[in-house]
């Protein structure tokens, strides 16, 4: 089973994406898809969902978004 990663009050991990994802000029859209090319599984509903805070985010997504945003699991999981 896949291992899900729970944000809480301090670590925002969907904001942090998000954020990250807006400075790379990438839509929600063109996230999910590069996501899709790398085998990773995540519609955009989903996506909204993560950066809303509402959906846990499973490690192969969290992995995933990693390297298509060419980021750093500091960066997404740093604290406010």
């Amino acid at each position: 089973m896949e291992q899900k990663i729970k944000q809480d009050s301090c670590i925002r991990i969907g904001q942090n994406i998000r954020s990250i994802r807006k400075s790379r000029g990438m839509g929600q859209t063109e996230l999910v898809q590069r996501l899709q090319l790398i085998d990773v599984t995540m519609t955009r509903e989903t996506l909204v969902k993560i950066e809303r805070g509402i959906q846990h985010i499973q490690a192969s997504q969290l992995r995933g978004i990693r390297d298509v945003l060419e980021t750093t699991y500091d960066e997404l999981l740093k604290e406010e």
